[in-house]
Order: structure tokens, then C-alpha cells, then sequence
């Protein structure tokens, strides 16, 4: 058994073919489904028997092919190769992932096209997908975008996760494993450069500290990138790199069946970032003269460049996206009677101190924009895994608890109050004010205008969960699963405004002051203490079938909820300026779930095909509205009634020479709102005047008219989905005599591609995203298991796409973007000893 996790931790763990992981790694071996797993220790997340792939996707060890489950591996060396150092860049290898992040605070993971709302972030409600770092769940999505430390590999679950997990998660999982302490002194290091002065450095050491009974590991990576936009108002690069981790752990083998894991991770980020450009404009239904070209006329302002790809900007605002996140966690496993009994106890930390440009321009209009945040995390997880000759299975419980606090503040500056106020009837362009005495020609109405927040969050969530597999027959297995889960939330959101006098702001009851009554329109102070508390059942059920010895249907059918949450982000406001309350909790998601899948071997196991077709619908979704239900211009969260998405997915790979290794992936995703009547309306039908009885929304393209309400979106996209999604690879390879053994020249490429999606809550023409693709190369030598040299070309044709599109609040036609990273290249060195 020691042996085996000598084994597992010496070697790569290998990719899972047919996936959209990088096959064509090195040293790729078939695996042998159906084969017997040799049996590894307590501790060992994941073990490598002979030719076949281990992962623990069902918290106990499988391998992959055998797994009624759309997963997909990357190992350690398709993660290094690729340059995937992080979740973002995952995606580039798995067509079925998504992330979208404008800052590490307002990021989104997605598996399917679901997980969490597109756009402003709201701490009172959860990531639908679980990110898993050594079976620890990280309740702040931020932590995603760290780069990978000392992994030994990424697991990438596909559909409701919630029978299995500590936490509940409704479209999927990020499982991460680091490397675990060895008993065989080893080390690793690497070293790239590249333009843009990146720097990129990794190693670890491990051994141990008493022979068989306690080792130990040490880890620390640092990465650094001058910034790909030049911000002519302080002549520095933004949108940079700048990151540290560091990761120790300790494993004592306390006893043949039982061991403990401790281990303790820092991380910190501090890069200029995160600035979002100039991308183009279009009409809204504002008043021509309360649009972005006569604002801007106004102040005989141009942006730097109207082209987003000479990536220019003059945001006077300083940019700051400091993050710091780490922890401890104490992992125990006791091989006791038929199965292995774990506990994973665990305590997570998360800073952030940002200062962002919200108003996307180089006009003092918003100078102050921070909201940094402190958070802790605590977690209790106990589980008990077993296999028999008839039955496997899992049970768990599962404790956690999270505080949040964070102290915003929002300014504005001399030119809030022409931009942000009606200034009259005045002609388009003029740059005039009529009559001179609107609020909107004195500067000091809103100069200097100040909201301070204080917001709390607090978290429990209880569950225990279970899942059975039931070999029926030598072919047809059972598989029920069950989770019973406790959520309870609870909030205060207070903001206290000030004037640019230091004089408290009150708007309750209405000001009969027209300054006043401005003042309190653009930052209302309010204050209010949402709670929220459900219980939910959820399960699944999943038939599989061995058609052969390599092929294996299975059908999954699963209920699924995503807990409900609280807004945290400020409520819209009644007519007497007390905050709509009625808003102020979000229903819960009712996930309804069928898959059916196909995993396949053929000709002696050098071809993998596997197969995947889903359909899921979620009533009450929950979704970010910005002008809708309520009719009022302010973000808050609320539930639209269904969504739709289903889809296929096809993962092939195949090995037809020695020195041949090709990959494809694919996935084809229809989505859509199924109903959503009240829906925010995009920004060509935002701005104008409420329509009243008998009155008619303007249509497009004429702007100055009336605008509805909310619009009803149903049947249109849901944001950040690609209809269709592919990745695909090779790498060649020749033997040669080198330093240090028999090693190999090899070059590899890995292209994938994307079509058009849309950017925004309610589609726009102003903000869908065109479809791209992305080809990545490599050429390098090597000596297997002891050292690499490769020089690497990302974007190698420099293609021009963004990550995210969005648009400047008040409905000016402004529509600004994060241009992805340009053509990248450089060297990389390896060593293994």
C-alpha cells in the first residue's frame, strides 16, 4: 500500500482522455478501464495504478473511465505546459468552463453557462460552482484567481455537485490537488520569461523528517508582468500581474491506517489593476444631451484612443486590486473496517483592498471607489467512504460558517454634477447649461459627495449528505444520492452620506431642496438588516451500464437547489426614501437536472471518445437586474422565473503513434431565458422617461423617448455562454540523446475557440462579444522526469478579443471592456531532482 503512494506522488498523474485536458502531455499512458485500482494509502488524494488514472471525483479513488460522471483532469505537466496557471486560463482547455472577472472581487465561474449572476457581485448570495482546494471549499470565488501552487492536478466536475461535496453547489466543481509530502526527498523548479517583462518562478522540496512516520513540503511560486494598457494620466502600464504564494505541509503516518495532513497556504496579489477601456458608445433613450458625446463635448473630453486595441486609457483614479487569501486546514484519515473515515477541518482568510475608476473615464465625475473587504471562513467536514463487492459508498456531514465585513466608500468630484444631472433643455454638443442656475451647471451640488458603507455577513450552512452504488449485476449499477442542507443568512447594510461640506445628508422625508433632492438621487443614505433562512432536500439518481469492457452508458437524474441569499449592495428606494425591502432576500434556485453520457476505448485503448448530453432548468434563477422590476436605476439581485440550458459535449483523444498525441473537445450549449417578463432592459432601451398608461416604449434608435420599466427578455441569451465551444491540440515528438538520459525534442500547439456571447444581464447589440479563437505553441526538449526547456508563444496570432464588455451606469451610451491579453511568448525552464 506504501508502495502505491510512493508511486502516486513520484509520478505525474496523467490527464483524462477524451477530455479537453492536454492528452498529448508527455508520457501519456492508456488507461485500463475496467481494471482493478491497486489500493492506495489513507491520505493519497489520487493514485496511479499500473496504466490506468486514478481521481477521487466521487471522494473515493476510480478510475476515470469506469466514473458515471462528465469530468475532466488536467495533470501537473498539461497544466505547466500550457500555461493554464490559474482558473482563467483553464478555460482556453476546457470549452464547457467559463470565468469572467472585471476584479478578483467580481468574478464569476461558470460550468455550463450556470454558477452565478453576470455582473455586480453580491456577497449575499453563493457561487454556484464549488471551488475545492484539497478538499477545503473557498466560499470566495477570488481565490480562483490565484496561480495554481505546487498542484498535482485540476478535476473539473460537470453538472450538480451536492451528494458528495461539503457544500452544495448546483452546476459544478473545481477540484485542486496539491502535491502531498514525500518520503523520498524530491524537488522541482521552474523559471519563465517573457515580453511584457514576465517573470514567473516555482519550486518545491519535499522529504522526509523521520523515515515513514513524518515528512514534510514547502512550496512557493511568485509571477510578474508589467501591465498590456498604458495609462497616459499617470504614464504607468496597468492590467498587470503581480502575485506570491507560499504552501507548507506536514504528513505524519501515525500509524499503517492512519494519517494526518496540516498544512497552511499564504497568497497575496497587489497588482495596478483593473482597468476597463473605452470601447465604443450607442444611442440609449437619454436625452441626446445627457448622452456620453455631448457630455463629453461638455468638457471638451475625447478618451485617449477609440479603438479599445491601441490599449490606452486616462483613468484619473487610482487603480488597486490588492488581495491576500489564505488558511489552515487538518486533514485526518483513519482506515477503519471496510472504508476510510476523513475529517477535514479547515479555517480560510480573504482581504481586499481595491480602489477601482468607476465612471471609465480621465473626468473626476466618481474619484472614489473602494469597497475592501475582510473575510473569515471556517469549515467542519466529516466523511466516511466504503467499498464492497456489492455496494460503495459515501456518507458526510458538513459544518460551515463565514463573517464578512466591509467598508465601502463612493465619492464624487467636480464633474459628477454636469454629468450625473439634467441640465436642461440644451441643444446636443453645446456644452451649455440651461438655465445657468440648474443644479447641473453648479459643481459644488454634488463636488465632494461621500458614502461611506458598513456591511456585515454573516453565514451557517449545515448538511448531511449521502450516496449509495449498487452493483447490481457485473454490468448494471444503482446509484441514489441524498443531501438534507440548512442555510441561514444574515446582514446589515448601512451607508451614511455626507456632503462636500462634512455635513450629514438626510433624505427621509423627502427634501423639498431641489440640491438636496439631487444630492440624495445620486448617493441615498439607507440602512437595513436582511435575513434569510430555508431548508431544502436535494438528490440524485444515476444508472450505469457496462456495455463492454470499454464502453459504459450511464443517465443521471438530479434535484437541486442553490441556496437562497441577501442583498448587500444598497436597495432601490421608495417614494419617501426608505429602501424597498420586499427585495432586500433572493429565493432560492430549484435545479432540475438529466444527463446521459457514453465513455469509450477502442482500437487497444489508443482512441478515448466520450460523450455527454444534458438539459437543465432552473426555476427562480437568480439574476442581476439593474433597471427592471421595480423600475427604479439601481443594482440589486433578483429571481427570474426559468432559465433553460442543455447542451452536448464531446471529448475524444487518441495516441496513433509512439510520437504522436492529438486531443479535441467540443461543446455545443443552447441557453435561453425561458420567462423573464420583468427583466432590466438592455442600455438601447434604458434611460428615457418612465412610460406611463396608454404610452408606448421608443423603439431603438430613438433616443430622448419613453422607456419601459423592465422589458421582457424571454427566449433571448443568458449572458457569458458560448453556443458553441472547441479545444484541441497535438504534440509530436522525436527521440534524442541528451544531458542527463534519452530525452525527446517535441512541439506541440493547442488552439481553441468560442463564438459570439452575450455581456451583458439582458442582451444588447452594444455588448455582445465576437466570437474568437486562440492558438498557443510550443518547442522544447527534454529528458523525461528530470528537466525541460521549451520556448512558448501564446495568442501566436495576436488576435484582438475581450474578455468582458459593460456598460457606464446612467444609461450615457458608454460602453467600456477588458481587451484579453495580446500575443505573449518566452522560455521556460524545468528541473526535476
Amino acid at each position: 500500500m506504501r508502495a502505491a503512494y510512493r508511486q502516486a506522488t513520484a509520478v505525474a498523474i496523467l490527464v483524462l482522455p477524451g477530455t479537453a485536458a492536454a492528452q498529448a502531455m508527455p508520457g501519456a499512458i492508456e488507461p485500463a478501464a475496467g481494471a482493478p485500482v491497486d489500493q492506495a494509502p489513507a491520505i493519497a488524494p489520487v493514485a496511479q495504478g499500473e496504466g490506468e488514472i486514478v481521481v477521487t471525483a466521487r471522494r473515493r479513488q476510480e478510475n476515470v473511465q469506469n466514473v458515471p460522471l462528465a469530468v475532466s483532469v488536467l495533470n501537473s505537466d498539461a497544466i505547466e505546459s500550457t500555461g493554464s496557471f490559474n482558473v482563467a486560463k483553464l478555460t482556453q482547455l476546457q470549452p464547457s468552463l467559463q470565468f469572467y472577472s472585471s476584479n478578483p472581487r467580481n468574478s464569476a465561474a461558470n460550468i455550463r453557462g450556470l454558477g452565478a449572476p453576470f455582473g455586480l457581485t453580491n456577497d449575499g448570495i453563493e457561487q454556484g460552482v464549488g471551488v475545492y482546494i484539497d478538499q477545503v471549499y473557498n466560499s470566495r470565488i477570488a481565490a480562483a484567481t490565484f496561480d495554481f501552487l505546487d498542484v498535482e492536478q485540476v478535476e473539473v466536475l460537470r453538472g450538480p455537485q451536492g451528494t458528495l461535496y461539503g457544500k452544495n453547489t448546483t452546476a459544478g466543481a473545481i477540484n485542486i490537488t496539491t502535491r502531498l509530502p514525500t518520503f523520498e526527498f524530491e524537488g522541482r523548479a521552474e523559471l519563465s520569461v517573457g515580453n511584457l517583462g514576465f517573470v514567473q518562478a516555482k519550486g518545491s522540496i519535499s522529504g522526509p523528517l523521520v523515515d515513514d512516520r513524518l515528512a514534510v513540503r514547502v512550496a512557493a511560486s511568485a509571477t510578474r508582468r508589467r501591465g498590456t494598457i498604458l495609462n497616459i494620466f499617470t504614464g504607468s502600464r496597468v492590467n498587470e500581474q503581480d502575485n506570491l504564494g507560499f504552501r507548507g505541509s506536514v504528513l505524519w503516518r501515525a500509524a499503517d491506517n492512519f494519517d494526518v495532513v496540516l498544512t497552511s497556504d499564504y497568497n497575496r496579489q497587489d497588482p495596478e489593476c483593473c482597468a476597463q477601456i473605452y470601447v465604443r458608445t450607442g444611442a440609449t433613450q437619454r436625452p441626446l444631451n445627457r448622452q456620453f458625446a455631448a457630455l463629453a463635448a461638455a468638457f471638451d473630453y475625447e478618451p485617449p484612443s477609440t479603438d479599445p486595441f491601441d490599449r490606452r486609457t486616462d483613468l484619473d483614479t487610482p487603480l488597486e486590486a490588492f488581495q491576500e487569501i489564505g488558511g489552515a486546514a487538518l486533514r485526518l484519515e483513519w482506515e477503519i473496517g471496510p472504508g476510510a473515515l476523513t475529517s477535514v477541518s479547515a479555517w480560510r482568510f480573504w482581504n481586499w483592498g481595491p480602489s477601482n475608476d468607476r465612471d471609465f473615464t480621465g473626468l473626476p465625475i466618481t474619484t472614489i471607489s473602494a469597497n475592501p473587504s475582510r473575510q473569515n471562513q471556517y469549515s467542519q467536514e466529516f466523511r466516511y467512504a466504503a467499498s464492497g463487492p456489492r455496494f460503495d459508498y459515501v456518507l458526510g456531514l458538513f459544518a460551515y460558517h463565514q463573517r464578512q465585513r466591509t467598508t465601502g466608500v463612493q465619492a464624487q468630484g467636480p464633474a459628477a454634477s454636469r454629468w450625473l444631472l439634467n441640465p436642461g433643455n440644451v441643444a446636443a454638443g453645446s456644452g451649455g447649461c440651461s438655465p445657468p442656475t440648474a443644479n447641473a451647471c453648479n459643481p459644488s451640488v454634488l463636488n465632494g459627495l461621500r458614502s461611506e458603507n458598513d456591511i456585515l455577513l454573516s453565514t451557517t450552512s449545515l448538511a448531511a449528505f449521502g450516496q449509495v452504488s449498487w452493483k447490481v449485476t457485473e454490468r448494471l449499477t444503482l446509484q441514489p444520492g441524498l443531501r438534507v442542507n440548512y442555510d441561514k443568512k444574515s446582514g446589515r447594510y448601512e451607508a451614511l452620506v455626507f456632503t462636500g461640506t462634512g455635513a450629514a445628508l438626510q433624505c427621509n422625508p423627502p427634501p423639498a431642496s431641489s440640491i438636496t433632492r439631487d444630492q440624495c438621487a445620486s448617493l441615498p443614505p439607507q440602512s437595513y438588516a436582511p435575513r434569510f433562512s430555508d431548508w431544502n432536500i436535494s438528490g440524485d439518481f444515476t444508472v450505469s451500464y457496462q456495455l463492454g469492457r470499454d464502453a459504459m452508458a450511464y443517465a443521471t437524474y438530479a434535484k437541486s437547489f442553490k441556496s437562497g441569499g441577501i442583498n448587500l449592495a444598497g436597495l432601490p428606494l421608495d417614494a419617501n426614501n426608505n429602501p424597498i425591502l420586499s427585495v432586500q432576500t433572493v429565493k432560492p434556485e430549484d435545479v432540475t437536472h438529466f444527463e446521459v453520457g457514453l465513455k469509450t476505448e477502442f482500437w487497444n485503448r489508443r482512441i478515448t471518445l466520450n460523450l455527454a448530453g444534458f438539459w437543465s432548468e432552473i426555476e427562480e434563477y437568480q439574476a442581476t437586474v439593474t433597471n427592471g422590476q421595480l423600475g427604479v436605476l439601481r443594482g440589486y439581485l433578483a429571481n427570474a422565473e426559468k432559465v433553460r440550458v442543455r447542451g452536448l459535449e464531446a471529448d475524444f483523444s487518441a495516441r496513433p503513434t509512439e510520437r504522436l498525441t492529438l486531443y479535441a473537445s467540443g461543446a455545443f450549449t443552447d441557453h435561453e431565458y425561458s420567462r423573464f417578463v420583468d427583466a432590466p432592459c438592455p442600455p438601447e432601451l434604458s434611460g428615457g422617461t418612465a412610460a406611463g398608461p396608454g404610452q408606448a416604449a421608443s423603439p431603438p434608435g430613438t433616443p430622448g423617448g419613453i422607456s419601459p420599466a423592465n422589458c421582457d427578455i424571454s427566449g433571448q441569451w443568458l449572458p457569458g455562454i458560448s453556443r458553441w465551444a472547441f479545444s484541441g491540440g497535438a504534440e509530436f515528438r522525436h527521440p534524442l540523446a541528451l544531458p542527463g538520459g534519452e530525452g525527446e525534442a517535441y512541439a506541440g500547439a493547442d488552439a481553441s475557440y468560442r463564438s459570439k456571447f452575450s455581456s451583458n444581464p439582458s442582451r444588447s447589440r452594444y455588448t455582445d462579444i465576437d466570437g474568437y479563437s486562440i492558438v498557443n505553441l510550443r518547442l522544447g526538449v527534454r529528458v523525461p522526469e528530470k528537466w525541460d526547456l521549451f520556448a512558448w508563444m501564446r495568442n501566436a496570432f495576436d488576435s484582438d478579443y475581450f474578455d468582458i464588455l459593460a456598460t457606464q451606469s446612467g444609461s450615457t451610451g458608454l460602453v467600456v471592456g477588458q481587451p484579453a491579453d495580446p500575443r505573449t511568448y518566452g522560455m521556460t525552464l524545468r528541473l526535476n531532482f
